[in-house]
């Protein structure tokens, strides 16, 4: 049932750009595990080896942490739809944040958005499919407009200072590289 791929094929991005939702799992050498999930339009695929995503802000900024510990990366797409289908990415990652050389080009990438924190770059190392057969049909309603109008209300300078009361440390203490190398 599962199949292996070096990268990723021209129906594996299709399916991706149908996917509505994606999953994000890190974990640094020790402490907490985390499995985020992302929507809005904030996933691309760079090339068949190479993929990127938006990182918004948000309460937690666990990934940054997990990745400056320990680049590993898992990406899921899951099929809601009709056609079972689950597509995992797995490879090393890197944070680039707004003070990054790469940070315009890869945010033009995007829409704009206030809350924009980081972009992680992922070198595919394996490209996984399953089944998926257990995974039950959802129907999209849409989109929440909850973060985007949070982080409007908030304005850039509001983000900012955000950042520095919740993004500075992972659940487990360690360093998100928001506010730069404090090592």
């Amino acid at each position: 049932m599962a199949e292996r791929f070096a990268a990723l094929a021209d129906r594996h991005i299709e399916f991706i750009g149908e996917q509505q939702m994606f999953f994000v799992g890190t974990a640094a050498a020790e402490g907490h595990v985390n499995v985020s999930p992302k929507g809005m339009d904030t996933f691309r695929v760079i090339s068949p080896t190479e993929v990127a995503w938006l990182n918004l802000t948000g309460s937690g900024n666990e990934c940054a942490a997990h990745v400056r510990d320990n680049p590993r990366m898992t990406i899921m797409f899951c099929s809601f739809g009709k056609q079972p289908l689950i597509l995992r990415l797995y490879g090393r990652a890197t944070a680039l944040h707004p003070r990054d050389g790469d940070w315009a080009a890869m945010l033009a990438l995007f829409p704009p958005d206030v809350g924009a924190r980081q972009v992680f770059r992922l070198q595919l190392e394996l490209v996984l499919t399953s089944c998926g057969y257990a995974v039950p049909r959802y129907e999209l309603l849409g989109e929440r407009p909850t973060l985007q109008k949070w982080a409007e209300t908030r304005g850039r300078e509001g983000i900012e200072q955000y950042w520095q009361e919740k993004n500075v440390t992972s659940l487990d203490g360690r360093d998100t590289g928001i506010l730069g190398d404090t090592d």
